[in-house]
């Protein structure tokens, strides 16, 4: 089993939300062989709270507006530091870059497949990283 298309297409929408607002270290995992949770979890991060909230009212707005989707569970929106949304069929974790480093949820994962994400997503994240200029 793999991924919905009505998964990759939530996993797409948040990714480009998340790298709007400069999210840092964007992914995407197909989980659905390892849960039966979920389809796929969304991983970012920021270097403040502030930020990561930013990311969160970002993601939640345009999940709403073009996917009509809505989350039917969010977590960690008190502290700010690693807010969790659900939306069924995705799971977005939006962490604070120490909880990301500290905590690592790629290494969890890393067995699972990734998802691809869209280009203007990959691209920041090349900036980011930084490139060899001309």
């Amino acid at each position: 089993m793999t991924a919905s298309e009505r998964a990759a297409q939530l996993v797409r929408i948040a990714a480009e939300a998340a790298g709007d607002k400069l999210a840092d270290d964007i992914l995407a995992y197909d989980v659905s062989e390892q849960l039966v949770i979920t389809d796929a979890f969304v991983l970012c991060s920021a270097p403040s709270d502030r930020q990561v909230r930013a990311i969160v009212d970002e993601v939640e707005k345009r999940l709403r507006e073009e996917a009509g989707a809505r989350p039917v569970r969010r977590e960690g929106e008190r502290e700010g530091r690693w807010i969790l949304l659900d939306y069924a069929d995705i799971i977005v974790h939006i962490q604070h870059e120490e909880d990301r480093m500290f905590y690592a949820l790629e290494r969890l994962w890393k067995d699972c497949p990734a998802l691809e994400l869209p280009e203007s997503v990959t691209a920041q994240r090349t900036r980011a990283v930084g490139s060899p200029s001309d």
